[in-house]
């Protein structure tokens, strides 16, 4: 294989030096390869589906197997030979945000990506790449999808295990670390979106369309309601989707939320998904319906196939409505300014003086005397 400017990224020269931020954005990553489809369904299965569905762990490679017959045959004959433009997408954000934090700390931070189910940029890859280089200091950035609590466990999951397989000896050779949960409630992000919104109307529909004919569908990362008790990010999508809504509302009075869900069996997700939202804005009125997607930062097939295949389904019912799929904030210049500023204020925390070392291994036997007098 020949090293694309992606894999240089992570292979230019180890500079000495400590006290340098690695800021490590995260993403799901996406095949670019068919043969890739079966192995990455099954990451994904473990990592993701194992926290709300009940399903044995012997099951994940067939039925990993199984889905990328369905994959192959979506993104192979319905969508000839779709090719996901994640990846670049996430090249150009990474590579933005690094341009931008550069131009304030120089050198002292690099933008590194992860990808949660893809080689060669898994995380346990990246983190050995960031000790190799000697950076002792590590941000942590989910960057993909907006909700973050569920998905961005994943993140943290997954860097945890990786610096368990990197630890050596008694101390850590990472000297800080600081997390960005999510932007969800990011006045700035939230303002882009709608604007992003009143521009394409502007563009594309108010000469033909009263603005109360106009549906909006904010389209929201699906959440399982249910999931074994971890928290799936359903709050932080809700008041992401308020944000916006308030934003347009006086404008654009049919405005509803819109869930991409996964409809795996057994699982209660959250509505109304996309489909029902669009018919239900179409039944109050609407001639033009907007569909964008404020949970998801970066565009990946969800944003892209998905929609398009719940456009399809909709129009097949509603000839005489227009649908305009937007896409991602994605590389926009303002959203890589913004994604930079949110993580000035952690890197300047990680490069302030005062030591952070935990030691590796907690003493033994510390706390076991104040157990004695309690009587059951």
């Amino acid at each position: 294989m020949v090293a694309t400017p992606e894999q240089k990224q992570q292979a230019s020269e180890t500079e000495g030096g400590k006290d340098r931020v690695a800021v490590l954005l995260m993403g799901y990553g996406e095949v670019e390869s068919y043969e890739d489809f079966a192995n990455y369904n099954e990451q994904a299965l473990n990592l993701l589906t194992a926290k709300f569905a009940p399903v044995p762990n012997w099951i994940y490679p067939p039925l990993a197997k199984l889905l990328a017959i369905f994959d192959f045959h979506e993104w192979g004959h319905q969508h000839n030979n779709f090719i996901s433009p994640h990846n670049k997408i996430f090249e150009d954000q990474r590579s933005g945000i690094e341009k931008q934090l550069q131009e304030k700390w120089g050198d002292k931070v690099k933008v590194f990506k992860a990808f949660n189910f893809c080689a060669p940029f898994l995380p346990d890859q990246v983190i050995a790449e960031i000790k190799a280089q000697g950076f002792d200091k590590l941000l942590i950035y989910p960057l993909l999808v907006v909700d973050s609590i569920f998905t961005s466990g994943i993140a943290v999951e997954q860097v945890n295990g990786a610096l368990t397989k990197l630890a050596e000896g008694d101390e850590h050779w990472l000297k800080g670390t600081r997390y960005i949960p999510s932007f969800y409630n990011e006045p700035a992000y939230i303002k882009l979106l709608a604007q992003i919104v009143e521009e394409k109307i502007a563009a594309d529909l108010a000469a033909k369309y009263l603005p109360s004919q106009i549906g909006i569908i904010l389209m929201n990362h699906g959440c399982p309601h249910k999931a074994k008790g971890f928290t799936s990010g359903i709050d932080e999508s809700q008041k992401l989707y308020e944000f916006v809504r308030e934003e347009l509302i006086s404008k654009y009075p049919l405005i509803s939320v819109g869930w991409l869900n996964h409809d795996t069996p057994l699982i209660e997700w959250t509505q109304p998904n996309v489909e029902v939202a669009a018919q239900n804005l179409i039944d109050l009125g609407a001639k033009a319906i907007v569909m964008m997607p404020i949970g998801f930062a970066t565009e990946n097939h969800e944003t892209i196939l998905d929609v398009h295949h719940i456009i399809h389904r909709v129009e097949f019912i509603n000839r005489d409505v227009t649908f305009v799929q937007m896409p991602c904030v994605n590389d926009r210049t303002e959203f890589l300014k913004m994604a930079a500023d949110w993580a000035n204020p952690q890197i300047e925390a990680l490069l302030s003086p005062e030591p952070v070392t935990p030691k590796a291994k907690a003493p033994q036997g510390e706390h076991s005397h104040h157990h004695h007098h309690h009587h059951h």
